[in-house]
C-alpha cells in the first residue's frame, strides 16, 4: 500500500540502527540525557513532585474502593474504576447525546461513582449532592461547548468528551468533595493540561478510552486540586497569544458563568438529552428511521422486502468524513457508517446490538445491498445533530422510486424517549449482568436519589 506520513514514521521506528548515530548526534543527546536527569532529581525536592508522588501511592494502592460496571466484587482504586467504567460507557457509543455535541453522562458519572465510594464513612455526600455534583458536570460542559459555534457541529478535530467532558468530570468532583474556589479552579486548569483526544481514532477500540480518560482524568485533577496542585487561574479566559482551553476551538469566545443567587436555570433545562435507541453514532439514528420508513413503503409496494428489485440506495446526508465509511469491516466502523446502518435497516426491520456482531457485519446479503449505496450531500443537509436530517431513495429497476426522510428520530431530545421506552432500555441492557431484582432496585434507587442519605449505595 501507498506510504502515508504515519506509516513513514512506523517505518523509521521499525528500522533505525546504532549504525546510524553520528559522533555529533552522540555527544548532544548525552548532554541532553545528563542535564534530564540532573533536573530531574534536584525537582524531587519540590512541592509539586511530591504532592504526585503522593497522589499516586494513595490512589494506586492496593486498597481498592470502588466498584467496576458488570463485575460484581471487583474493586479498583478510585481512578482507574472511574477509567474503566467509562470505557464501559462509551464501549458500544450507545450512551446519551447533547447538543452541542458531546456525550455528557458518560464523562461524569464514573468518577462520582467512584469518589463517592472512596470517601470515609463520615463525609459521604448524600444522593442530593451526588445529584448537584452530576449537573454541575453537566452544565460545565454545555457552557463550554456554547463558547464555540465550532462546538455546535459534527466534530472534526477532536472528540468532545475528551475535550469538555474532562472538564466536566473535574468540576463535578470538585463539587462533590467541596474544593474551595480557588481549587476548583485549579481543577479546571490541571484538567485542560488532561484533555483533547483526535477524531481519526473514532470507529477504532481507542474511542472508548477517550471516555475513560474524561471521566479519570477529570477526578485526577480535582484530588490533585484538592492536594494543592496549581495551574493556570486563566485556563478559560481567551488571552492572545496564549492558548488556553482556547487551544481546542478555532473560534473561541468565552463567556462568564454567573455565580447563582436564588435561582438558576441549568442548562438541561432549556436543552434536553438524546437517548439512543441502538447503540451506534447519533447520525445514525437518522438514516434508521428514514430507512425502516421506506422500507415499510417497499413492503406496501412490492408485498415483501426483495432486494433483488432494488437498484440503486440512495443517502441524503451531512458531510462528515469519519461516519460516512462504505464497506465497514468492524463493529466500530459499522457503528459509525451511514451506509450500514441504513442497509441494516432495509435488510432486517430492526437494528440492535446483534446488528454489530462480526457474521452479521459480514453477511453476504448485506454487502450486495452496500454496494448499491449512492451518498449524497445536500447544501441544506448540515452537520449539525439539531438541523441535520437523513433520506433514503430506493431507485427500483422498474423505474419507480420510494423515499424515506427522517427529520427527528425518536429519542431526540425534540422526541424525546418515554419513561416507558427508557425502561425498556436500561432493563434489556441490564440483564445481561442483574437479576431483575437488581435492576428494580436500582430503578428505585435512581428515582429516589435525592433523599438517599449515602450516595455510594448507588
Amino acid at each position: 500500500p501507498e506510504e502515508t506520513v504515519t506509516s513513514s514514521f512506523a517505518s523509521f521506528i521499525h528500522g533505525v540502527q546504532p549504525k546510524h548515530l553520528s559522533k555529533a548526534v552522540c555527544y548532544r543527546s548525552k548532554r541532553m540525557i545528563l542535564d534530564s536527569i540532573g533536573v530531574g532529581l534536584v525537582g524531587s525536592r519540590t512541592h509539586v513532585f511530591n504532592t504526585a508522588l503522593q497522589y499516586c501511592r494513595e490512589l494506586y494502592s492496593s486498597a481498592a474502593v470502588s466498584s467496576v460496571y458488570g463485575k460484581p466484587g471487583v474493586k479498583l482504586s478510585p481512578t482507574l474504576a472511574a477509567f474503566t467504567n467509562g470505557v464501559a460507557t462509551h464501549s458500544m457509543d450507545f450512551d446519551d447525546t447533547w447538543h452541542p455535541a458531546t456525550h455528557p453522562s458518560g464523562a461524569v458519572l464514573p468518577a462520582l461513582l467512584a469518589a463517592s465510594q472512596m470517601l470515609p464513612p463520615s463525609t459521604k455526600p448524600s444522593g442530593l449532592d451526588f445529584l448537584l455534583a452530576f449537573n454541575v458536570g453537566v452544565e460545565v460542559q454545555g457552557r463550554l461547548m456554547h463558547f464555540s459555534s465550532e462546538a455546535h457541529n459534527i466534530p472534526k478535530r477532536f472528540h468532545p468528551p475528551s475535550v469538555v467532558g474532562t472538564m466536566g468530570s473535574a468540576a463535578a468532583t470538585a463539587k462533590l468533595l467541596s474544593l474551595s474556589p480557588a481549587q476548583c479552579t485549579h481543577a479546571l486548569g490541571i484538567a485542560a493540561s488532561f484533555a483533547g483526544a483526535p477524531m481519526a481514532n473514532a470507529a477504532t477500540q481507542a474511542k472508548p478510552l477517550h471516555m475513560g480518560n474524561a471521566t479519570r482524568l477529570g477526578l485526577e485533577a480535582a484530588l490533585l486540586a484538592a492536594r494543592g496542585m496549581e495551574a493556570n487561574p486563566f485556563i478559560l479566559d481567551d488571552i492572545p497569544g496564549c492558548s488556553g482551553f482556547s487551544a481546542f476551538y478555532s473560534v473561541y469566545e468565552p463567556k462568564p458563568l454567573t455565580v447563582p443567587s436564588d435561582h438558576h436555570e441549568f442548562l438541561l433545562e432549556k436543552q434536553d438529552i438524546a437517548f439512543k435507541r441502538f447503540p451506534a453514532h447519533l447520525g445514525m439514528h437518522w438514516v434508521v428511521d428514514a430507512a425502516l420508513s421506506v422500507r415499510n413503503l417497499f413492503i406496501n409496494y412490492a408485498g415483501s422486502f426483495s432486494p433483488s428489485l432494488i437498484r440503486t440506495i440512495v443517502l441524503k446526508v451531512p458531510v462528515s468524513k469519519y461516519i460516512n465509511r462504505p464497506s465497514p469491516s468492524s463493529e466500530h466502523e459499522a457503528r459509525h457508517s451511514f451506509q450500514f446502518n441504513a442497509c441494516a435497516a432495509l435488510l432486517d426491520g430492526e437494528v440492535g446490538l446483534s446488528s454489530f456482531t462480526e457474521n452479521s457485519i459480514h453477511r453476504q446479503e448485506l454487502r450486495e445491498l452496500l454496494d448499491k449505496v449512492v451518498v449524497e450531500h445536500p447544501e441544506d443537509n448540515v452537520a449539525n445533530f439539531d438541523k441535520m436530517y437523513g433520506e433514503v431513495a430506493l431507485l427500483l429497476h422498474s423505474g419507480d422510486v420510494l423515499t424515506g426522510k427522517c427529520d427527528t428520530f425518536y429519542g431526540h431530545w425534540r422526541n424525546p424517549l418515554s419513561r416507558e421506552s427508557l425502561l425498556k432500555k436500561f432493563q434489556s441492557n441490564a440483564s445481561y449482568v442483574l437479576s431483575d431484582e437488581k435492576i428494580d432496585a436500582i430503578i428505585a434507587t435512581v428515582d429516589n436519589l435525592e433523599n438517599l442519605s449515602d450516595s455510594s449505595q448507588l
